[in-house]
């Protein structure tokens, strides 16, 4: 290695070159001309990213949550379903609804989650 390239030293300004990185996630968040690699970690370290990214994320758990089934007549809220407690109450015992709920807010805007809630007829729903 150069030593210029290890004190960050780069070329001449005048005379730029298209760098575009070896980042894997070039397709979510675009390219780079600056020549810094930006992914979730580099992203969230900008204070509009984090604020926008907060402030959906708390705003999206603050609204109410219900379970409905769907009846012949239409559809009816639920308060007996093994979701209604997950969703609503708790999901486990180290979160609250709101607490989880913003966190998968979070992860869904960073990092395009998925969330898949598993059912079984032995064992109540789980998140998976």
């Amino acid at each position: 290695m150069r030593l210029p390239s290890i004190l960050g030293i780069r070329g001449a300004r005048d005379k730029p070159k298209d760098s575009y990185g070896g980042s894997a996630y070039t397709f979510f968040f675009g390219r780079s001309t600056s020549g810094k690699n930006v992914n979730e970690r580099t992203a969230m370290q900008t204070t509009a990213v984090y604020s926008c990214v907060r402030i959906l994320a708390e705003t999206v758990a603050s609204l109410p949550i219900h379970v409905y089934c769907y009846t012949d007549t239409g559809k009816e809220r639920v308060y007996d379903h093994p979701l209604y407690r997950l969703l609503h109450d708790e999901p486990n015992p180290e979160m609250t609804s709101f607490v989880f709920r913003e966190t998968l807010m979070s992860h869904l805007l960073i990092f395009s989650g998925v969330v898949e809630i598993k059912n079984s007829c032995r064992f109540p729903p789980s998140l998976g």
